[in-house]
């Protein structure tokens, strides 16, 4: 019943009730003498084949291992109808697994909410439905009132409104119209929208998250990782010692050799470590559901073990702390040839090129059309972006210092100064609460920003942070987190993703923030949570930490009840029946407590 079956065979109802069948037929088996020693073995090597074919790939000493020898000597002392059993009642508890298991990924796949089966296409004025994956690049198609966007594309006909929570957990609707781009997994509530689509379904935001949640589980915690290493222990030494029980103690203790074998079989039934193997995983993937349905999408359960063990997280300013929506606060000409909307004029004909928040602002407060042509553009993060117009070198660049808590940026002509521009920005008000709870729970705080000392100090001194660097390039932030970082503890870095790719890399655990579709981020970052609520950081923090607490008591629970029905089938009070309806037993509980993850509430619940 371990978690490497059901990934790679998975039983059905048909199959369960022929194993029935003939588990009922071998039990009352009216035949006898050697008709009936081939019934009884002809049904054992139907129901066990796979645990057979398991046991002899001697890839690891497993409970696939156990259960061959077990129930083999079982036919050998000539107990069929108890070999039988054993592997029946085996069968019996996989299948009961695989359906708690495909139970907790149907919830989190309804919690989540996301799935598209088809895409419709319009061509023509004819609509045909396809399958999300067969439509292409360039092609056009349209979403209605109470579907979900199946691609993402660019509205280049309709308006609506947009329910975005199952992506981002937005509670607000947006609205978008032409020209405005739109990701697959929302919702359109109100309103008709033709999109053109601008990347295949294996590259959307829907099929980059759904991946990110499926494939979670390849990427093992050390948790995990101690239960592989366990199995290569554990189970050579139960082997060693069902010999001992088997051979040497009919020599120093009562009892035939018949007796003491039979003992050893039960032995080896009982030490099975399905309920571990099976209990951990599945708490992480739970974790990892319950996350999702959070807008926090974790990449491996390895990174849910380092969520809940952060002792330090180093922030990002703008845009994680900071709402990173800059507006325009003063436009201002420093030379007489050129006027204010001149400079604007070329800022934001240079800007439209750029991904930064003070690159949107100004493109966004740019209210024409009329852009000068652009050439040889080149961006340098955390410094500025240049470019030629009508033969001449533009460069935008952020002032080292900033006046009265906002944000400059200097406009040059062939390095001559012709204007500056001031942005002001403003603290998330979640950002206040979210470093309020981290100090709540004994996690120091850093921010590393690339703005100036005048504005960093002053948003730090409002959310009573008191680590703080500023006017860091992405190199000197790389420097900076090497000195925070410290094998004692575990550091997280919460970034954009963008300019931060670097850091969050670096960092023990890496977070990017309201960055769906970002492909920087997503590769980056460890977790990557779907808005801009930085309370978010908590849920993580907390689930991770309540997930962690299952899987110990799991292990504690799992552990004890094992030793002791190891010392009753030692001591001959256990058969073999019981032995593996114990075993069965121990893991659905375990099961059922990995399973209240779903249901518990946590942090930012509503």
């Amino acid at each position: 019943m371990c978690d490497s079956h059901y990934h790679h065979h998975e039983l059905t109802k048909k199959q369960i009730i022929t194993y029935s069948i003939l588990f009922i037929f071998a039990i009352f088996n009216p035949l006898i003498g050697f008709s009936g020693v081939l019934v009884y073995l002809g049904i054992y090597f139907y129901i066990s084949r796979d645990i057979l074919k398991k046991a002899l790939s001697f890839k690891i000493l497993d409970e696939n291992f156990l259960m061959a020898i077990a129930t083999i000597g079982a036919l050998c002392l000539k107990d069929y109808k108890e070999a039988i059993a054993v592997v029946f009642l085996y069968k019996i508890g996989e299948f009961l697994q695989e359906v708690s298991t495909k139970k907790s990924k149907k919830s989190i796949v309804e919690l989540m909410n996301l799935k598209v089966e088809s895409a419709n296409v319009i061509k023509n004025g004819i609509v045909t439905e396809k399958k999300p994956k067969e439509v292409e690049i360039g092609q056009t198609i349209i979403v209605k009132t109470g579907e979900k966007v199946p691609l993402d594309g660019i509205i280049n006909k309709g308006e609506a409104e947009l329910d975005l929570s199952a992506l981002n957990g937005e509670s607000n609707l947006r609205y978008v119209s032409i020209n405005e781009e739109v990701p697959s997994g929302a919702i359109v509530t109100s309103g008709y929208i033709e999109l053109k689509v601008l990347k295949p379904y294996s590259e959307s935001t829907l099929k980059k998250i759904l991946d990110l949640i499926d494939n979670s589980k390849d990427k093992k915690s050390k948790s995990e990782k101690y239960i592989t290493k366990f199995a290569k222990i554990y189970t050579p030494v139960v082997v060693i010692m069902a010999i001992l029980l088997a051979f040497i103690a009919p020599l120093l203790l009562q009892g035939s050799f018949s007796t003491w074998i039979e003992r050893s079989l039960t032995f080896l039934v009982i030490s099975c470590p399905c309920a571990l193997v099976i209990s951990i995983p599945l708490s992480f993937f739970c974790a990892i559901g319950v996350l999702s349905k959070k807008a926090i999408l974790v990449k491996g359960s390895k990174f849910i073990e380092l969520l809940s063990k952060i002792n330090v997280i180093v922030f990002d300013k703008t845009g994680t702390l900071t709402k990173g929506k800059f507006e325009i606060a003063k436009i201002e000409s420093k030379s007489n040839e050129v006027s204010d909307s001149e400079v604007l004029k070329v800022a934001a004909s240079i800007e439209k090129f750029s991904n930064h928040p003070i690159a949107k602002a100004i493109v966004d407060s740019y209210k024409n059309n009329d852009y000068y042509t652009i050439n040889n553009i080149s961006e340098t993060p955390g410094v500025g972006i240049s470019a030629v117009i009508n033969n001449d070198l533009y460069s935008i660049t952020k002032n080292k210092e900033s006046k009265d808590n906002k944000t400059c940026v200097c406009i040059t002509k062939n390095s001559a100064v012709i204007g500056q521009i001031e942005l002001k920005d403003s603290i998330k008000d979640s950002s206040y609460k979210t470093i309020e709870e981290l100090k709540k729970r004994k996690i120091k705080t850093y921010v590393l920003s690339g703005d100036s000392a005048t504005t960093t100090k002053e948003v730090c001194k409002k959310l009573k942070i008191e680590n703080w660097y500023s006017n860091l390039l992405p190199l000197d932030k790389v420097n900076k987190l090497k000195s925070i970082l410290n094998p004692k503890n575990t550091t997280a870095y919460i970034g954009d993703g963008i300019n931060d790719a670097a850091v969050i890399k670096l960092s023990d655990i890496g977070i990017a923030m309201g960055a769906y579709g970002a492909d920087c981020a997503i590769e980056a970052a460890d977790v990557v949570i779907g808005n801009d609520d930085t309370r978010k950081i908590i849920s993580a923090i907390d689930i991770s930490k309540k997930t962690i607490s299952i899987i110990k008591g799991n292990i504690i629970f799992i552990l004890s009840v094992k030793i002791l029905l190891l010392v009753l089938g030692a001591l001959g009070l256990m058969t073999m029946w019981l032995a593996v309806a114990g075993d069965v037993g121990v893991t659905l509980l375990a099961i059922l407590n990995s399973l209240t993850l779903l249901k518990v509430k946590h942090y930012g619940d509503v």
